[in-house]
């Protein structure tokens, strides 16, 4: 009987390390891919010069800087020869916004999904990813 139950012991303790070294060496592995995704694939990011507009109140004025990050670097191309249509939707959307709506984060948030949202429209493609506010300053 001991013979038996040390045998199912040693078995146990044989199978759940192999087990354990599959799953962790198969673990790693995931890690080590992903990470090589991420650096061959860096973010590629189109920076704007700042945009200085009234808004739709009388006497107040906005000043914004923007960055766009793109899906995938090869659309920089495209999104550079956008840039005066691109300029001219985020012109138009700023200047009929007022205080109110953009002085909260929420509203800030809002304005960044309708930029975005304008932008791959704009485009034709959905090209953008992600707006970055590098500068936000409201007068």
């Amino acid at each position: 009987m001991i013979i038996i139950i040390a045998g199912a012991v040693l078995f146990f303790s044989i199978s759940g390390f192999f087990a354990y070294t599959m799953l962790y060496s198969k673990k790693n592995g995931h890690e080590k891919e992903g990470d090589k995704k991420t650096s061959s694939q860096k973010a590629a990011l189109v920076a704007f010069d700042p945009f200085i507009l009234n808004l739709a109140e009388q006497g107040r004025f906005l000043k914004v800087t923007l960055q766009f990050e793109l899906a995938d670097p090869a659309y920089q191309q495209l999104v550079e020869g956008n840039t005066p249509q691109l300029k001219d939707a985020i012109i138009i959307l700023l200047s009929s916004k007022s205080t109110e709506t953009i002085a909260s984060p929420e509203g800030k948030l809002q304005l960044k999904d309708e930029i975005l949202l304008r932008a791959n429209q704009t485009i034709g493609k959905d090209v953008i990813r992600n707006l970055y506010f590098t500068e936000f300053v409201m007068q």
